[in-house]
Order: C-alpha cells, then structure tokens, then sequence
C-alpha cells in the first residue's frame, strides 16, 4: 500500500467526526440516478472545518496514495478481496481524478470500510 496507515486512521477519526453531525444526512437512494446527490450535499458543508480538514489532507496526497485510499475503501466495502490489492489499486487509477475527497467524504460509511480495508490487510 502506498498510504502510510496512521493518515488512514487520521481519515477515519475525522469522517466519523464529520459524519456524525446531525446537519450531514445522506439519502439512501438519489432522487434521480443522474443526481450528483453527494456533492450536492458536501457542497452545502463546505465551510465546516472538519470537512476541510479531510478534504485538504486528502489533496495533499500524491495520486498514487490517493488512488490507494480509494482501493483501500473498496476492498473494506467487499468490491475487492484482500488477495485482490493489485486489481483494486489499478481499478482505482482508471477511475482516479481530481474529487478524490468528495468521493470517499460522499461515502456514507467511508471511515467503516477504510477501517474493515485496514484490518483486511494485516494493520491493526
């Protein structure tokens, strides 16, 4: 993994943190397949500073560690087995671009399945 572990568990402390606020509901289904519901939604708490602190962290990541994050959510979430790191991580490059952050952050259970992807992968 091209991520150092200890900023993976910084991410999820701070999107439980950001997620557990009342104001920051996700519906369960978009009211059009074709809505951008969660970028919508992240836009309305963009001036919140626990959001901006994630988003600035994740930018601040190269792509590659970026991309990781992202293959890391995914193996968590059982898109991926933990044998499957390497098709994750190439998925995830095909896909990578500059919303990284308001993807994972668009993620309801984002800091859950970076935890369970963690644990997946032999870190405690």
């Amino acid at each position: 993994m091209e991520l150092n572990p200890e900023t993976v568990r910084f991410l999820i402390d701070k999107a439980r943190e950001f997620h557990v606020k009342e104001e920051v509901t996700f519906p369960e289904e978009p009211l059009s397949p074709s809505d951008d519901w969660a970028r919508q939604i992240l836009a309305d708490h963009a001036d919140d500073p626990t959001y901006q602190e994630i988003k600035t962290t994740i930018e601040d990541l190269e792509p590659d560690q970026q991309v990781s994050l992202v293959a890391l959510m995914w193996i968590g979430r059982g898109d991926f087995g933990s044998d499957e790191w390497d098709s994750a991580f190439e998925s995830a490059g095909d896909s990578w671009n500059s919303r990284t952050a308001e993807y994972l952050l668009g993620t309801p259970l984002v800091a859950d399945y970076l935890l369970e992807g963690l644990v997946a992968l032999g870190y405690d």
